[in-house]
């Protein structure tokens, strides 16, 4: 009887998180139905709500603004955008940060979460799975005696929360695996094993 009930309880459990979280991201996504005029929106002239509507407007509206965007017109809307943003104090903050960040994640250019790494955190006796985010600035690095490196380490099991730290380069073991399995590998708290591995460079073993 036991065997049979946790046969049942592993094949649920993942199909109804997976579920869920399907569910959270598309009610989500479907928010952006508020922004048409109430007359305009799905619910009212079905009279009852359906979802994916807001996320299909959602995706429609991201690759209408890319195909957009590629042209030399869209690329001049863009840049008059984007100066006119420069011209507002704390938006121009907000705005060039994020921006620096999706540009560097989205672009394919860079090093940013691309280097699954070992640290030690939070003693040195304790390692942790860590994603390499860059270098310190030419200020920074100036002002640290040894060659570093910016380490982001998730929280489990959500990995979008974390610590940021600048590490020691010669401190940190790079690691032959890449990201999707070091985050299967955190978020399941160290249930699901990575495939074998090597390590890439770091210190040797003592």
């Amino acid at each position: 009887m036991k065997k049979y009930f946790i046969t049942g309880v592993l094949i649920w459990v993942p199909l109804v998180i997976t579920v869920w979280v399907l569910s959270v991201i598309v009610r989500a996504m479907d928010q952006s139905l508020l922004l048409l005029p109430r007359l305009l929106q799905p619910e009212h002239l079905l009279g009852f709500y359906l979802p994916g509507v807001g996320a299909l407007l959602t995706l429609l509206v991201l690759f209408t603004t890319g195909l957009i965007t590629t042209n030399i017109v869209g690329q001049k809307l863009v840049r008059f955008w984007e100066s006119a943003l420069a011209r507002i104090p704390v938006v121009k903050s907000i705005y060039y940060s994020v921006k620096q960040v999706s540009d560097t994640l989205f672009s394919g250019n860079g090093e940013a979460f691309r280097k699954v790494l070992l640290v030690r955190y939070p003693h040195p006796d304790a390692w942790s799975v860590a994603f390499q985010t860059g270098v310190p600035g030419p200020d920074l690095a100036d002002l640290l005696p040894d060659d570093h490196v910016g380490v982001f380490i998730p929280t489990t099991p959500s990995p979008v929360n974390g610590f940021f730290f600048f590490v020691k380069k010669c401190d940190v073991i790079e690691l032959d695996m890449n990201v999707d399995d070091a985050l299967k590998y955190i978020v399941s708290m160290g249930v699901v094993a990575p495939p074998p591995m090597k390590r890439l460079t770091g210190p040797a073993k003592a």
